[in-house]
């Protein structure tokens, strides 16, 4: 690559000017990693101009075990650049970091990573070397005293690297198969039915408002009289707080019963769900 395309990526993931960038390069160099630094250390590299633009493809990296289990996207622009080897290289470094510092992300942020640069200090390098907006979204981790964690993985990009995750925590004595079935029975079915809470009063207040102004302004055209579109509409929200709560919504495998069914199905006294994360690219 000559110095000239060099500025001409450094100007891109950095968003600093030509004078700037070209000095960069001269002084590093050509080593655009020196020279993201050069450009941060001088202030100047403040904010890159890809932060504007949609950063929708990725990996979703999962990592841990079945006491403490950690979820962490990480966004890109396109899925080239999410199969490229040194996304992924990064992409399961930050996996391991993020479930180390309890997805506490200003804690990761500062941590330093095997090359002994800060993972705030490599991501700006990953830009500049990719050429397109990356980004930390969504991060998670499980860690309840007493509690199993399982996970599920959809679309598998590389080991333990996907397009979607879901970890689930189970609370229960039971170490038995029947629970580890069942743990990774829900964690697909989390997968494919994506609820919005466990059960239907922990459903976020501002979703409920903003679907029943949504039932509220279908039922104004009606034509039906007062009462009448307050039945239907109560009836709406019902349903809807049904279908996105974890405990009432149809059991994938078997849609004729809800998942709290199947709680009691299985017989096992002390077995609670506590707690469940769902992440998938793009969402």
């Amino acid at each position: 690559m000559s110095d000239i395309e060099k500025v001409k990526q450094l100007r891109e993931a950095t968003g600093a000017g030509f004078k700037d960038c070209n000095l960069a390069v001269k002084e590093s160099g050509g080593d655009l990693d020196k020279a993201v630094e050069i450009l941060r250390v001088k202030g100047i590299s403040k904010a890159s101009k890809k932060m504007s633009r949609d950063a929708k493809e990725g990996v979703i990296a999962t990592s841990g075990d079945e006491n403490k289990t950690s979820i962490i996207e990480l966004n890109c622009e396109t899925d080239f650049v999410a199969k490229n080897d040194d996304f992924v290289s990064f992409a399961k470094e930050l996996s391991e970091l993020n479930n180390e510092n309890n997805s506490d992300i200003d804690k990761l942020n500062k941590s330093n990573m095997s090359n002994g640069e800060t993972v705030e200090s490599n991501l700006i390098s990953l830009i500049a070397k990719m050429g397109e907006k990356i980004t930390i979204g969504k991060v998670k981790t499980l860690n309840k005293s007493g509690a199993k964690n399982f996970n599920y993985l959809h679309t598998v990009v590389k080991d333990n690297l996907s397009k979607l995750s879901v970890i689930t925590s189970l609370e229960t004595s039971s170490d038995s198969d029947v629970v580890k079935v069942f743990g990774k029975q829900l964690s697909m079915h989390i997968a494919a039915s994506n609820p919005l809470a466990l059960s239907s009063d922990l459903i976020n207040h501002d979703i409920i408002q903003k679907e029943q102004d949504l039932v509220t302004e279908e039922l104004k055209g009606s034509g039906k009289p007062e009462e009448i579109a307050q039945k239907i509409s109560l009836g709406k929200m019902s349903k809807f707080k049904e279908e996105n709560s974890l405990l009432t919504q149809a059991w994938v495998m078997e849609p004729k019963k809800k998942v709290q069914d199947i709680i009691k199905e299985l017989n096992i006294p002390d077995l609670k769900i506590n707690d469940f994360f769902r992440v998938k690219i793009g969402e």
